[in-house]
């Protein structure tokens, strides 16, 4: 989570309650200690958001503070309404639930003619959801973001199971699948895993070596995708 992400839970914290909230709580709520708690506080007041109370009785939001309006082009508010609205019903259930948050997010502050545009909107999508996952795709970005490498049970497409290690790069969304891009160790190449047949996947501890983005380059450069981006 990066700080300004950090900020804007805080503030949604502190909007969810009408008494004031301690510090204790609120850092608990965000993973963060109370010393950080203490200097996001800060920094949001020295903003301009209207934060009373002090450490060991409290915080609360005086009413009626509001960030300022996003604007965007009708066209722009539709692109990202259908983006969320596709993660919804495509993505994972961490994916689906954080655009839904998002779309909820991006309603709160817009100005009202845009959010009855967000409203009114007609663009839908459609087809079946993707097969569920046995294996959380939290666990595969984080594995991703932190280049591990993992151990996992892969079934075929005819039923057969196999163990491999490999090096995950990326995670593909598509209309009926998910698939997880990786170097896999067994194969000596990149390959494809639909992650409806990941069966298990576990952390080996180590991390893998060149940076994720040099492999996940190297792939695109595979498939031909490279040159595809300079057209």
């Amino acid at each position: 989570m990066t700080r300004s992400e950090r900020l804007l839970q805080l503030l949604d914290i502190l909007r969810r309650h009408r008494h004031p909230v301690t510090g204790v709580a609120m850092a608990q709520e965000l993973g963060i200690s109370l010393r950080t708690l203490y200097r996001d506080i800060a920094s949001l007041q020295g903003q301009g958001a209207p934060i009373e109370g002090e450490a060991g009785l409290g915080y609360v939001l005086r009413e009626g503070f509001l960030l300022p309006p996003l604007t965007f082009p009708v066209e722009e508010l539709e692109a990202l309404v259908m983006g969320a609205r596709w993660l919804a019903t495509k993505g994972d259930e961490d994916m689906a639930r954080a655009a839904e948050s998002a779309l909820a997010r991006l309603r709160a502050v817009v100005p009202p003619a845009l959010r009855t545009e967000m409203d009114l909107t007609t663009l839908v999508v459609g087809g079946p959801r993707p097969a569920p996952d046995q294996v959380r795709s939290d666990a595969l970005r984080q594995a991703i973001r932190q280049q591990q490498k993992l151990h996992i049970t892969y079934r075929t497409g005819e039923g057969a199971l196999s163990e491999r290690v490999i090096w995950p790069v990326a995670l593909a969304f598509f209309d009926q699948s998910r698939v997880l891009l990786g170097w896999c160790e067994l194969r000596g190449d990149f390959r494809s895993f639909r992650t409806d047949r990941i069966m298990a996947a576990t952390a080996t501890g180590a991390t893998y070596r060149p940076p994720r983005k040099k492999l996940f380059d190297d792939w695109r450069r595979a498939h031909g995708l490279m040159a595809a981006d300079r057209n």
